[in-house]
Parts: structure tokens; C-alpha cells; sequence
């Protein structure tokens, strides 16, 4: 076989020869004794998984496996490609040392998956804590003041120890913070309250007097029309006489008005044309004011489209970025390296790989 599987194999297993690679493929018993001797170098060992290094073994043990997979795929492919045929039994036997080998890779790799999901579950649950903590800082602050009071004893009760591991410096900040903003609120809404129930005092007060006055008006309007009707019969009398003597006044006032208003009429209509001359000007400045600010709006809406322009191929760009390496993450996927995914998913991107392009 070529040198190139050779190497990949020496880990854990050794290639038959090519000469015999047909008899390995399409007997079960070899296949198994090539998976017995993967499992009996990869399977057992005890992994600490709080342990960096035990981690990184146990995912290192995990890809000679990989690598071992493909090695034997790969001469096995080559078998197939050779031997027209018999090409069934030896992708029967593929197959079989291919499910073979992912078991054992999955048996090997189950502890560090199993940390990895236990580590990930621990830290979502520090995180909602402290989002706890922040959704109460930040909560509706409508709340009346019994309300409040609750709310500051129920984060108060929430215990912030060594239990929180890495995140007890966040928690404590994020329950002090907590705490700062409902006791302000609270101090805010007692406040309130106590203003509203002192204007609801003075309301009631304020309605007693009211009524108080209004019944002494009565009475005082009573005695007033008592004494009105006592005195209107002679007031009759004078105001007869005060009419005859009023009326010939009011005739010689009447023509002093006559002649007033003629004076004032002429100033006013010298004031009216003032007036009207000084909005015409105004009007003037009006019109001039609105073109400089219809033009800084103007200048204002090109700034405003080149920016969002400008923000729309920053994100594109990122956009490519990420399809890019998600493509790139495929490939290095099927054990490919990162530098030869990288070169492919870039063909790619310039359109030098005929019938084959990445969908943005």
C-alpha cells in the first residue's frame, strides 16, 4: 500500500498487505481480530475528566481511532477499485470494520462527552442565576411599594457561596446591584405614596370648606335679597330721574366718541399697514431659514445612506466570513487539514471549481 495509509495506520494497527487485503475484508474473524487489537490499546483506560490532560488524552485516543478508520478505508477502497469482482463482500466488510470502529470511538470518547455535557449543563445554570439577579434589577419599577418590599426580600434570600464556583464574583455583584436599584426604587415609590395619601387629606379638607362656604353664601345672598327688594322700589324712582339727566349726557358723550373713534380708526389702519409690511419681511426670513434647513437635511439623509451602506457590506462580509468557515469546519470534518479546507472553501469562493459553488 502507499506509504501515505502506512503512517496513518502505525498508531494502533498494522495494514495487511495488499496481497492479502482481500482475505481480511471478506472474513469476519480477521476483521474482528484488527478490532480487538484497536480496543484492547484504546478501551480501559480510566480518564479523570476533571483533568486537562486526561481530557486531551481521551480525545487524542478517540482520533487514532479515527485515523486508524480511515486507514482502513482507505485500503479497503482501494481493494474494491481493484478487484471489480468482489467489490459487495468488500464493501460488506468496510462496512463492518467501519461500524466496528466507530463503536470504539465512541466507547472511548462517551467519558469526555459525558464532562463536556455535565460542564456545559453547570454553567447555564450559573448563567440563569445571574440573569435572575439582572432581571430583578432591571424589573418593571409600576410595582407599589408591599411589592417592592418582596422583591428585595426574596433576592436578598437568594444565597451567593463558594456553591457558584468560578461565577460567585458575578453573582455578588450582580445581587448587590440588585438590591441597590429596588431598595432606590422603593425609597421612590414610599415617597409617592406617602405624597398621594397627603393630596387625598388635603382633598377631603378642601371639600368640607368648600361646602362650609357655600351654605354662608346662601345665607348671606338670602339677607342681600331681603334687603335689594326693600330698596328697589326707590331706586326706581332715582334711576328714572338718573335716566332723563343720563341720557342727555349720553348724547353729548356719544359725538366725543364719534370723533375719538374716527382718530383711532386712521392710527390703526397706519398700524395694520406697519404690521403687515414687518411679516412680509418676516415671511422673507422664514422662507430663507427653511431652505438652509431643508438643505442640512438633505446633507444629513446622504450621510446617514452612505453609513448604512457602508454597515450593510461590513455585514455582508461577515456574513461570507461565517458561511466560509462553516464550511471550512465541514471539510476539516472529514479529516482533511485546516490549511487544505481552507484552500478548497476558497476555490470555491473565487468560482475555480467548475460546477460547485457556496450558497451565501
Amino acid at each position: 500500500m502507499s506509504e501515505v495509509i502506512e503512517k496513518e495506520s502505525t498508531e494502533l494497527v498494522t495494514l495487511p498487505p495488499k496481497e492479502t487485503a482481500l482475505q481480511v475484508f471478506t472474513d469476519t474473524e480477521k476483521l474482528d481480530e484488527i478490532l480487538g487489537t484497536v480496543r484492547a490499546k484504546v478501551v480501559g483506560t480510566v480518564y479523570d475528566m476533571d483533568k486537562r490532560k486526561d481530557r486531551e488524552a481521551c480525545a487524542s485516543d478517540a482520533y487514532k481511532v479515527a485515523r486508524s478508520k480511515t486507514a482502513m478505508e482507505k485500503l479497503g477502497a482501494a481493494v474494491s477499485a481493484e478487484l471489480k469482482e468482489l467489490p459487495k463482500k468488500v464493501d460488506a466488510g468496510r462496512r463492518y470494520l467501519k461500524e466496528g470502529l466507530e463503536a470504539i470511538q465512541a466507547e472511548v470518547r462517551a467519558p469526555l462527552d459525558e464532562w463536556e455535557a455535565a460542564e456545559n449543563a453547570r454553567i447555564a445554570k450559573h448563567k440563569a442565576g445571574i440573569e435572575w439577579f439582572h432581571l430583578r434589577a432591571d424589573e418593571d419599577r409600576d410595582l407599589d411599594s408591599a411589592e417592592l418590599r418582596a422583591s428585595i426580600e426574596e433576592v436578598g434570600a437568594r444565597v451567593v457561596d463558594e456553591t457558584w464556583e468560578e461565577f460567585e464574583a458575578e453573582a455578588h455583584r450582580m445581587k448587590a446591584r440588585a438590591l441597590d436599584s429596588l431598595t432606590a426604587a422603593l425609597a421612590a415609590r414610599e415617597k409617592y405614596e406617602a405624597e398621594q395619601a397627603e393630596l387625598a387629606e388635603l382633598r377631603r379638607k378642601q371639600a368640607e370648606q368648600e361646602q362650609k362656604d357655600r351654605e354662608a353664601e346662601i345665607a348671606r345672598q338670602a339677607a342681600e335679597k331681603a334687603k335689594a327688594d326693600a330698596e328697589a322700589k326707590a331706586q326706581a324712582e332715582r334711576e328714572a330721574a338718573a335716566k332723563r339727566e343720563a341720557e342727555a349726557k349720553a348724547a353729548a358723550e356719544k359725538a366725543e366718541r364719534d370723533r375719538q373713534e374716527a382718530i383711532e380708526r386712521q392710527k390703526q389702519a397706519e398700524a395694520r399697514a406697519e404690521a403687515e409690511k414687518l411679516a412680509a419681511e418676516q415671511r422673507a426670513k422664514d422662507a430663507a431659514e427653511a431652505a438652509r434647513l431643508a438643505e442640512i437635511r438633505r446633507q444629513a439623509d446622504e450621510k446617514a445612506a452612505a453609513e448604512a451602506e457602508q454597515r450593510k457590506r461590513e455585514a455582508d462580509q461577515q456574513h461570507r466570513i461565517k458561511i466560509m468557515g462553516e464550511a471550512k469546519q465541514a471539510f476539516m470534518g472529514m479529516n482533511i487539514t485546516e490549511e487544505l479546507a481552507r484552500s478548497i472553501v476558497l476555490k470555491i469562493a473565487r468560482g475555480e471549481v467548475p460546477h460547485v459553488t457556496i450558497n451565501f
